[in-house]
C-alpha cells in the first residue's frame, strides 16, 4: 500500500491543539500497530520563517505551497480567530487542491478558511458550536449544520470544536485504512474511535445534578453491546433501565445526542466492519452476529453509513493478517 501524503496547513492564528492532533493522529509511527505508515508535511507559505502560534510556541514549516499537488489529503487547522484575515497565497492553494480532487478536511473554526476560500459556498459544512451563527452570518451561501460532530460535502470536510476534529481525524484513517488502523491510532491516544450522536449533547443547558454525576443508562448500552445478536427494542432496554420508553428515550439522547435505534445501528455498522476486516465469515453470518438478521439489511445501513456495500468494504480492508483466505463463495 502506498504511503498516504497528509499536508498540514500553517499559518499564523492556526490553532496549537489542532496542529498537535493531526501529529498525533499521522505524524506517530504506528506499523507495529497495524496502521499504515503516513508522510505528514507541514506546509506553509514561506517554510524559512518561524510561524507565531498561542502561548509563546512557534513552528517551523517544511514545505512550500506547491507540496498540496502531491498530497492525498490537505487538514486545516482551527483557527484563532475566526474573522482574522488569511494569507492569500494559503486561500488560492487551497482552491487548487480542491479542483483537483484532493481532500480537504478543516478542523473546527477551519471552516471559516475554507468558507474565506469560497469552497462551501451552497455546500454543507460545521464548526464550533459556539461559532455557528458567526459562520451563517459572515458566510451565508454556507448551508451550517449547527448539530454534527463533522459532515462531509463534494470531497470538503468539516469539523465542530476541538474534540470532534479528533473524531474527524479518525473517520479520515477508518475511511482510508479501515477501522481496525483507526482503532489503534484511537487507543493510543487513549480515546473513542468513533462517537455518535451530535455536538447538541455538549451545549451547556440546566440538567439534573443525578444526570451530571452518573449515567444511569451505562448498563443498558453495555448489555446491548454485549449482545449486538439479540434483538432489541426501545421497550425492552427501557424495560431494562426500569423506565418507560418514552422516559428511556428522552434520557438516552440527553446522555449520547442520538436515539436509541440510531445509537445501535452504528454499533452494529461496527462490530461489523471489524468481522469484515478479521474474518472470513460469509456476509450473511456477518449480519446475524451482529443483529441486522439479513445481508440485505446490513447492506442498506453500510450504504447509509459507509456509502459502500460489505463486500466493498471487506475487499478495501481485509487485514491479511488477521483472517484466512474466504471460501469460495463466502466472500
Amino acid at each position: 500500500m502506498p504511503t498516504q501524503r497528509i499536508a498540514v496547513l500553517a499559518f499564523p492564528g492556526v490553532r496549537a491543539f489542532d496542529l498537535s492532533v493531526v501529529q498525533e493522529v499521522w505524524g506517530v509511527d504506528r506499523a507495529a500497530r497495524g496502521v499504515p505508515p503516513a508522510e505528514l508535511r507541514r506546509v506553509a507559505p514561506d517554510p524559512a520563517a518561524p510561524i507565531p502560534l498561542t502561548g509563546g510556541l512557534a513552528l517551523t514549516a517544511d514545505r512550500a505551497l506547491d507540496w498540496l499537488d502531491r498530497a492525498d489529503l490537505v487538514v486545516v487547522p482551527g483557527v484563532e480567530d475566526p474573522d482574522a484575515d488569511v494569507p492569500e497565497p494559503v486561500l488560492a492553494a487551497l482552491r487548487r487542491a480542491h479542483t483537483a480532487g484532493t481532500p480537504v478536511a478543516a478542523l473546527c473554526a477551519g471552516a471559516f478558511v475554507l468558507a474565506r476560500a469560497g469552497l462551501l459556498d451552497d455546500r454543507r459544512a460545521v464548526t464550533h458550536w459556539h461559532l455557528a451563527e458567526r459562520l451563517r452570518a459572515r458566510h451565508p451561501r454556507v448551508r451550517v449544520e449547527p448539530d454534527a460532530l463533522f459532515v462531509e460535502d463534494s470531497g470538503l470536510w468539516t469539523s465542530a470544536g476541538v474534540a470532534a476534529g479528533i473524531d474527524l481525524c479518525l473517520h479520515l484513517v477508518r475511511t482510508a485504512h479501515g477501522a481496525e488502523a483507526a482503532a489503534a491510532v484511537a487507543r493510543a491516544m487513549v480515546t473513542a474511535p468513533f462517537r455518535t450522536g451530535t455536538q447538541a449533547q455538549f451545549i451547556e443547558r440546566p440538567t439534573p445534578r443525578t444526570d451530571r454525576d452518573a449515567d444511569a443508562l451505562a448498563d443498558v448500552r453495555a448489555h446491548a453491546l454485549a449482545h449486538l445478536d439479540e434483538p432489541h427494542t426501545v421497550a425492552s432496554l427501557a424495560a431494562r433501565a426500569g423506565m418507560s420508553a418514552r422516559t428511556f428515550a428522552r434520557h438516552f439522547q440527553a446522555t449520547t445526542g442520538t436515539t436509541p435505534v440510531h445509537w445501535l445501528i452504528a454499533q452494529r455498522v461496527a462490530a461489523a466492519q471489524k468481522l469484515l476486516e478479521r474474518t472470513d465469515h460469509p456476509l450473511p453470518e456477518v449480519a446475524r452476529r451482529v443483529g441486522f438478521g439479513s445481508e440485505v439489511t446490513m447492506r442498506q445501513h453500510f450504504a447509509t453509513h459507509l456509502s459502500m456495500s460489505p463486500r466493498a468494504y471487506r475487499t478495501a480492508f481485509r487485514s491479511p493478517t488477521n483472517t484466512r483466505a474466504p471460501k469460495q463463495g463466502t466472500a
